[in-house]
Order: C-alpha cells, then structure tokens, then sequence
C-alpha cells in the first residue's frame, strides 16, 4: 500500500505488547487482525467517512507508529487512538492500585496494558449481535464471512486485509448467515449508524448513564451489549454497566464477596476506580483474575 506515516503519543503507562498478546487472544479481532507479534495490522471503514482503511501499528517510543493506506487526517488519527485507548490520559491509573490492593495485584500482571477497542462502535454492535447464543470462535467465522461478502480488501504491508463492512452495505443484506431476526437487527443497527447513534462522537459526548439507556434501546441491544458497545467500541474509559455475569464472577472471587451480593455492591467496589472504571473492569477480565491468593 502506499503509506502516510504519523505517531501517537501515549501519556501514562503504555506497552504496546499486551496490546499485540490481547489482539491475538480476542476472538472479534484475530480472524481480521492476525499479528506477527511486532505489528498490528487491520483494515477498516474509518467512522469519518464510512470508507476502508488500512492500518499498520507498530510500538515507537513513548507511544506507536502509524502508516495508512490512505492520508489520515485528525478524525481517523482519533479514531485510531480510542482503538488503543491512547485517547485518554492514563497518568493517574496507575494510583489506583495503591488504594484497591486487589486492582493492584491484577494490574501488575500486565503492566501497561491498556483496552484494545473494537474498530468503531458500529462494528462493536455488530458483534454483540452475532456472537449472542454463539461461541465467540463461532462468532468470529461467521463475522469474517460477511466482511469477505460485504466488505472491502485492501493491502496491508503487502498481505490482504478485509474491512467488515460499512452500515451502508448492510443496511439490507440478505445472506449474512445469521437467523432471519439477528439479521433483521442487524438492519436495525445499520440504519441507526447511518443516523449517528452508534457513533465514537455520539456515545462519548452522552454521561455513561444516558448513554447505555440509549443504546438499550436500540433492537437487540440488551445491558450487557450496551456496556460493550460503549466500552469497548466507543472506548468510553470510565464506564460500568453493573450487569455482566462473568465480570461479576471474577469480582466476587477477587473481593470475596457472597453469591447473592447485589449489583450495588459491584458498582461500590467500582465507584473507587473513578475516572477508569472501563479500564480496571477491562483488566479483571484480561487476567481473569488469575492473581494466586495466598
């Protein structure tokens, strides 16, 4: 691909590594995003303008280098930089573990490890959907297929990369390998794309609260998709949707706590996470709280 370069700087820890270990243990991501271990690679439909990218990363000092298919101007540089989260400023997550133990216990397990977000919000809630009553591996092939369909490949670093698709191609798709209501939301979640709802701008410029109801309220979207959505595809950094089983079962082993504990009781042990409450939430389930208890 022809390239134009520029760099991203991270403030805070930051280690471009776990960055890579992530991608290549995430299911939404490994099928579209393969890493040779010194380079992440994809290729996507920038939410500036809904056209195809490609995008090659590779770790630069005090941050990551960039080059794009195509010139990038501030709105893809942005968008790149919530996919690492090198959007926010990370100074002070560190601090929190000298006031939560245990966050700190899982924190040091990898170090500079910051949430690897999906590549648009858009593409976030397309997930959700197919991978609901699936395995993610399922999931993930079946993801891969329709961006083959629909999408666009492009060259990246001399190996093809393809672009799940923008909402315009799926605004009425038949085909896509997915039971015929799935499919219908599908619809449903490109037509709100289009309209700006599922959009970084949108979600980001909402308090987390107002945001989640929000997207409750789109077709297919119930609590635990909405979190991901604002989580991990706006990359909102202090979000907690205080309704995810598994992000529950790592907490209440982590802090003790008993089964029948509230939702209350989570959102109070992640109210001291504040203003990166996306962030330790995202690394309790990296880890999977793997820290050995005495």
């Amino acid at each position: 691909m022809s390239t134009h370069g520029f760099t991203l700087a991270a403030e805070g820890p930051f280690d471009f590594a776990e960055s890579l270990r992530f991608v290549e243990d995430w299911p939404a991501t490994s099928t579209l995003a393969p890493s040779d271990g010194t380079a992440l690679r994809f290729a996507y439909n920038a939410e500036s303008d809904w056209r195809p990218i490609g995008v090659s990363v590779r770790a630069a000092p005090g941050g990551v280098s960039v080059r794009t298919s195509r010139p990038a101007g501030p709105a893809i540089r942005a968008e790149i930089a919530r996919i690492l989260s090198l959007d926010v400023d990370g100074t002070g997550f560190a601090a929190l573990a000298a006031a939560d133990p245990v966050l700190g216990d899982v924190l040091r397990l990898r170090p500079g490890l910051r949430p690897v977000c999906f590549w648009s919000p858009w593409e976030a809630a397309c997930w959700a959907v197919i991978v609901q009553r699936s395995s993610m591996h399922i999931a993930a092939r079946v993801k891969q297929r329709i961006a083959e369909r629909y999408g666009a490949t492009l060259d990246v670093d001399g190996h093809p990369f393809v672009a799940f698709p923008p909402p315009i191609s799926l605004v009425e798709a038949g085909g896509l390998g997915l039971p015929a209501r799935k499919e219908e939301w599908i619809h449903d979640l490109a037509r709100a794309a289009l309209d700006g709802v599922l959009t970084t701008e949108h979600l980001r410029g909402l308090p987390p609260s107002e945001a989640l109801a929000e997207l409750r309220g789109l077709p297919g979207v119930g609590p635990f998709t909405a979190g991901l959505i604002l989580i991990r595809g706006a990359g909102a950094p202090d979000a907690f949707p205080g309704d995810e089983p598994r992000l529950f079962a790592i907490l209440r082993e982590a802090y003790g706590l008993p089964e029948d504990a509230p939702p209350a009781a989570y959102r109070k042990i992640a109210d001291s996470w504040r203003p990166y409450r996306s962030w330790a939430s995202f690394h309790f389930r990296a880890t999977g709280y793997q820290v050995r208890q005495p």
